[in-house]
C-alpha cells in the first residue's frame, strides 16, 4: 500500500483515539470530596439511597457529557458578562432555561466543530489525498460544524416566538375571564396554565415558571419583567409593562388585560390581511414559470402545427 492510501486512515485513527482519550479523561471517577459535595446538593446520590448508583464505576453517557461540558465550553466561553447574558437570553427564548444551558450549548458547538473538521478531513483525503484541497475541506467542515448549532438555535427561537405570539390572545381572553370572575392575577395565571396546557404549551410553560417564581417570594414586578425578557416577544413585553403599571398605580388589571387582548387580536388580524394581500403578488412567479407555459402550449401548439404543415405542403 502506498503512503497516500495509509495516511488518511492513520489520521482518522489518531483523531478517534484523541476523542476517546478526552472522553475517558472527562468521565473519570471523582474524588471523595467532590462526591460528598454532590451528595449534599442531591440527597438521592447518597450511598444506600433508593435509586442511587451503587456500582463503583457506574457512569452513564449523560453523566460523562455533563462532566465534559464545563471543560469543553471554556474554549468558547466569553469573559464579558454582557455576551454571557445575551447567550442566556437567546437560549431562554428558544425554551432552554436551565442554568447549565449555556455550557451545554458551547460544548455542543465545540463537539460540532470537531465532528465537522473530522468529516471534512475524511472527505478531503478520500477525494483529493493529503493535498491543499483536503485541508480546505477540513476548514470548511469545521466552519459548517461550528455555525450549525447557531442556525438551529435561531430556527428554534423564531419558531417558539411565533407560537407564543399566536397562542397569547387566547390565553389573555381566558385570563380576563378568570380575573373578572374574582380570581387574583396569580391564581388566574395558574388556572390558564392548567386549562391551556395542551393547546398552548409554550405560553403555559412560561406562566408556570412565572407562578413558581412568585410562589418562591420574588416580587411580581421582577417576575413579569423577566417573563417578557425570557420569551423575547414584543407583545409579552408590552403585557408585562401594562401589568407592572397596573400593579404600581392600583388600576384595574382586568381592564388592562382586555385592552391588551383586543390590541393583539387587531394586530393578528392585520397580519393576516397583509399576508392575504401579498398572496396575489407571490402567485405571479408560479403562474409565469409553471402554469403559463402549459397554457401557451395548449393554445398556440395546434396553430403552430397547422402552420408548419401548411409551410411544408406549399
Amino acid at each position: 500500500m502506498s503512503l497516500e492510501t495509509i495516511l488518511p486512515w492513520a489520521a482518522a485513527g489518531g483523531i478517534t483515539c484523541f476523542i476517546f482519550a478526552l472522553t475517558t479523561m472527562f468521565s473519570g471517577n471523582k474524588s471523595r470530596a467532590s462526591e460528598r459535595l454532590d451528595e449534599l446538593r442531591d440527597p438521592s446520590l447518597r450511598r444506600g439511597a433508593a435509586g442511587a448508583d451503587k456500582s463503583p464505576g457506574g457512569g452513564s453517557v449523560s453523566d460523562a457529557i455533563g462532566k465534559a461540558a464545563p471543560k469543553l465550553s471554556k474554549a468558547l466561553e466569553s469573559k464579558s458578562e454582557l455576551e454571557q447574558s445575551n447567550l442566556k437570553v437567546r437560549l431562554a427564548n428558544a425554551g432552554y432555561n436551565s442554568p447549565n444551558a449555556s455550557q451545554f450549548y458551547l460544548a455542543i458547538k465545540v463537539f460540532s466543530l470537531g465532528a465537522g473538521a473530522f468529516m471534512g478531513l475524511g472527505y478531503g483525503t478520500m477525494m483529493y489525498g493529503m493535498t491543499q484541497k483536503a485541508w480546505m475541506a477540513l476548514a470548511v467542515g469545521g466552519g459548517l460544524g461550528f455555525y450549525i448549532p447557531e442556525l438551529i438555535l435561531m430556527i428554534l427561537r423564531s419558531s417558539r416566538q411565533g407560537k407564543i405570539f399566536l397562542q397569547l390572545p387566547d390565553a389573555l381572553d381566558l385570563l380576563v375571564v378568570c380575573v373578572e370572575a374574582g380570581l387574583g392575577l396569580d391564581a388566574g395565571m395558574r388556572r390558564v396554565a392548567e386549562e391551556l396546557s395542551d393547546t398552548a404549551p409554550e405560553v403555559c410553560s412560561e406562566l408556570d415558571a412565572a407562578n413558581m417564581h412568585m410562589q418562591m417570594g420574588r416580587p411580581r414586578r421582577e417576575v413579569l419583567r423577566e417573563l417578557g425578557i425570557r420569551t423575547g416577544v414584543d407583545d409579552v413585553r408590552a403585557l408585562a409593562a401594562i401589568l407592572i403599571q397596573a400593579d404600581k398605580f392600583g388600576s384595574s388589571i382586568a381592564q388592562a388585560l382586555r385592552v391588551q387582548s383586543d390590541s393583539m387580536r387587531v394586530k393578528r388580524r392585520q397580519i393576516a390581511e397583509e399576508k392575504a394581500a401579498a398572496t396575489a403578488v407571490k402567485m405571479i412567479f408560479p403562474l409565469v414559470l409553471f402554469i403559463f407555459p402549459g397554457i401557451f402550449v395548449v393554445l398556440v401548439g395546434p396553430a403552430a402545427i397547422m402552420l408548419i404543415n401548411n409551410l411544408l405542403n406549399a
